[in-house]
């Protein structure tokens, strides 16, 4: 399997974390709900003269209760989680309930309170999964643990002449299948990633750790232990005015942004954009996944060579921008001095990462037609699959024609502007820290406009709706390009795992704002010169192996799952035909 095709695979296994409610409150009243739903079937079904005024409230007390002890024994203390777990084992519960109810009526038998016991050593069952895999409980103190909650609730729910249920012979033989299934299950997941990834149940709780407390430090530990030290290069370029008093860059770091919120470099165009006193644009270049920076330690080594860039060309002059359209190819092109500044896009039908054959490709065309250098940019602006090799080769192509073409265009004195979004105090989740940023480019009486905006990909159409926008109030805008920051992931509950620009922000409002940062940036347009600069810094990034051996992890632990659960339910049905 392919890298791209690991990082898809992961992300498809993302959603299923979408199960639990969004907030716990959700799970708080679901529990307690549940729980009132089993009384009342035991009150109807199973047991004579029960006093459901009594017995509820002692439930729904005990449950509550023991809902905040089990989290004081969970890693981190968190209570949501362990209102989470309730709901979901009350769930099973009544499910093992219901289906004694209704396989007594099938049988014309007399409802049992077999299965109220079962379902009790199901439920136990369930926690010791959960509190292993995902809240961090050793495999002992989660035996011991497991029986809390649900044992609490059978007593104060269940008479007690009636408790001897718990241990008859086919009652208990039953129970114990069910809990040594869950303790089976949790050894082999939790080995399902060697011999690289040494507990998979770790990674599980690191990454939760992360996405819920917002802290990253065992998630970046583990990553780091399969991270290796590389050179990466970034290049520059600095626009300046002829005063010196204006600053400007557009940055193209060897860097992908990731892997996810709050964890290493995913937030590394906004830190690049403040590092460069919050005028900057910060590209896209063609990278993927395996340039993650793995933890906020190598985002900081990497800011401070940052800093150490040397100047490798200057000049005064650029050319008008250059487009090329091939099928659905889409490529827009500059040319300063002997540097091109190519734009690469299939908006607004998308594309994963555009693959790094292409970068070599195009840098090789262009070193052919005497380029001295080939900065090509990954506009990011469409949802979209794994590219194919016919939009690929159209790719090439449309790159090709524009290279051609800027070799004859005329070279102007540089005249720019540019402004970004700070002043529009812009809040939203589907942008980052950096928020938007326009460069104007003006040659003879033509301007032309660059956009771009700190978010992770654009909706598809987008794009399009903005550029429309702008050319009907008279701005040129020749292209759109995201930052592709990976810190628009944080609480976000969908199955991307992030909000893409224009999923929250409606498009008329996303191309009102471009609109009045273009004008400001057409103001502040003067004459200018252009360094470009150059760095190579060494830190370490995660890799590619490490994405094949999470996605095979979670493709072994899945299957086990699976395998574990057709086992259980088989268990269940053997335990109706054999009670009946």
């Amino acid at each position: 399997m392919s890298d791209s095709n690991d990082i898809q695979n992961i992300h498809r296994r993302y959603t299923l974390t979408l199960i639990n409610p969004a907030s716990f409150y959700v799970s708080l009243c679901g529990s307690i709900a549940v729980a009132s739903i089993i009384s009342f079937l035991c009150f109807n079904n199973y047991i004579q003269n029960y006093e459901i005024f009594y017995h509820l409230p002692a439930v729904v007390a005990v449950l509550l209760a023991i809902q905040y002890l089990d989290s004081r024994f969970t890693k981190h203390k968190e209570y949501s989680k362990s209102l989470h777990m309730s709901f979901f084992g009350n769930i099973l519960w009544l499910i093992t309930v219901v289906g004694g109810i209704i396989g007594s009526a099938i049988l014309s038998k007399e409802p049992t309170l077999f299965y109220v016991a079962i379902g009790m050593f199901i439920f136990s069952s369930f926690r010791i999964g959960i509190m292993t895999t995902t809240l961090g409980v050793n495999m002992k103190k989660a035996c011991v643990l497991c029986f809390i909650q649900p044992l609490a609730m059978f007593f104060v729910l269940i008479p007690i002449e009636m408790w001897s249920v718990l241990y008859d012979v086919q009652s208990l033989v039953f129970g114990i299948a069910f809990l040594a299934v869950a303790v089976v299950w949790s050894y082999f997941t939790n080995r399902s990633g060697l011999p690289v990834i040494k507990s998979t149940h770790k990674l599980l709780q690191a990454y939760l750790q992360s996405v819920s407390q917002n802290d990253p430090s065992d998630m970046e530990s583990i990553i780091i232990e399969t991270s290796k030290p590389s050179n990466i290069s970034t290049s520059q370029i600095r626009f300046s005015t002829n005063d010196d008093k204006n600053d400007f860059r557009m940055i193209l770091p060897d860097l992908h942004p990731g892997p996810f919120h709050p964890v290493g470099g995913s937030d590394i165009p906004h830190k690049i954009y403040k590092t460069m006193n919050s005028s900057a644009m910060v590209l896209h270049s063609i990278s993927d996944h395996s340039l993650n920076l793995p933890s906020q330690q190598d985002v900081q080594d990497y800011l401070q060579e940052l800093s150490k860039s040397q100047v490798s060309t200057k000049g005064v002059t650029c050319t008008e921008p250059v487009t090329a359209q091939i099928n659905k190819a889409h490529v827009v092109g500059i040319r300063l001095d002997d540097t091109a500044l190519l734009f690469l896009s299939l908006s607004p039908h998308g594309m994963e990462d555009v693959p790094i054959t292409i970068k070599t490709e195009i840098e090789q065309i262009a070193k052919n037609r005497n380029f001295q250098r080939a900065l090509i940019v990954d506009t990011h602006n469409a949802m979209g699959g794994e590219i194919s090799q016919v939009d690929s080769q159209d790719l090439l192509t449309a790159a090709k024609n524009v290279l051609d073409i800027l070799i004859t265009k005329t070279n102007h004195p540089l005249q720019y502007g540019y402004a970004n979004s700070q002043s529009l105090n812009i809040q939203t989740n589907d942008l980052a820290g950096g928020g938007i940023g326009m460069l104007c480019l003006t040659f003879d009486q033509k301007k032309y406009f660059l956009c771009w905006a700190d978010a992770n990909n654009m909706e598809n159409g987008v794009r399009e709706k903005i550029i429309t926008h702008l050319e009907n109030n008279g701005c040129e805008l020749v292209e759109m390009f995201t930052s592709d920051t990976h810190s628009t992931t944080m609480g976000v509950r969908n199955r991307n795992g992030y909000h893409e620009l224009g999923s929250v922000t409606e498009s008329e409002r996303l191309a009102n704002w471009c609109l009045s940062i273009a004008k400001q940036a057409e103001k502040n347009t003067a004459p200018g010169k252009f360094e470009i600069l150059e760095n190579s810094a060494k830190v370490r990034v995660m890799g590619t192996g490490i994405f094949e051996h999470l996605s095979r992890a979670l493709d072994s632990s899945l299957k086990m799952t699976q395998g574990f659960m057709i086992l259980c339910t088989g268990i269940f049905l053997l335990s109706i035909f054999l009670w009946f």
